[in-house]
């Protein structure tokens, strides 16, 4: 049975984790997850899902990965693993992570390659490589950093401790604590959302969002248009000005092409 898996609704993808109980990252996950994200870049959904089968999300990282490696195959590990983050990062559509269970180490970095993400109530997250003597390897850290500071980021990975969803949304990290009944369900919702929206409008937002955090603000600004003007030239943003005009706003539909 496959490790991980994709299924598609429509504009939707989901790349579920499929390896209960624990969920571990090791070699066949973190290849069968490299093979997922390779596909749907190679044939984009207009939004994606990550979420896992079982009890938990995962309970990190098999440490049998880690058992003989001298520093060059961490090396070789690091910059593989970073691979699949950057590779999420980079989809050109939104993509939502939905924890409704334990998420640890690696599943927790893939979390936050995504754009948004959403979890259960009492849901509990955590780099915790400190008890194996490392720091993380997959850019948990500076995108802790990211969302929450330095300071936030420094205590979260130096503990290694295990921080509940309610704390981080405090923080910036997770966008929305919702009922475990309830999460899925709307998360699925919200991902159709998502994906009925301006897909390349959308694409255009990471963009920004992303070169703001690379390079600064006004740096940002001055891409701002290379990034967007093309937008429209498209029959989205044509028709969507149209409707309003027309109709008001909320009555446009969208089919995320560049026709």
């Amino acid at each position: 049975m496959p490790k991980a898996r994709l299924e598609r609704d429509r504009d939707v993808a989901e790349l579920v984790i499929a390896a209960p109980p624990l969920n571990l990252f090791d070699a066949t996950l973190i290849e069968e997850i490299e093979a997922a994200v390779a596909a749907v870049a190679a044939e984009p959904p207009r939004a994606l899902l990550v979420r896992a089968d079982g009890d938990v999300v995962s309970a990190g990282v098999d440490v049998h990965v880690f058992a003989g490696l001298d520093s060059a195959g961490a090396d070789a590990l690091t910059t593989r693993l970073l691979e699949i983050t950057h590779a999420v990062e980079d989809l050109p559509f939104p993509t939502l992570f939905v924890a409704h269970g334990l998420c640890l180490t690696a599943a927790f970095e893939l979390a936050l390659a995504c754009d948004l993400l959403w979890a259960g109530e009492g849901v509990q997250f955590g780099l915790v490589e400190a008890v194996v003597g490392i720091t993380p390897l997959m850019g948990g850290t500076q995108r802790i950093a990211e969302r929450a500071g330095p300071a936030r980021a420094r205590e979260l990975v130096m503990t290694g401790g295990l921080y509940h969803a309610e704390t981080l949304e405090r923080w910036g990290v997770v966008n929305r604590v919702l009922a475990g009944e309830e999460l899925l369900p709307k998360a699925r919702r919200f991902a159709a959302r998502l994906a009925a929206g301006p897909t390349l409008a959308h694409a255009a937002t990471k963009a920004i969002v992303r070169a703001q955090l690379k390079i600064g603000t006004r740096h940002a600004d001055g891409l701002t248009a290379g990034l967007t003007s093309h937008l429209f030239d498209t029959d989205d943003t044509r028709g969507a000005v149209a409707s309003f005009l027309e109709h008001g706003p909320g009555n446009a539909s969208f089919t995320g092409s560049d026709g």
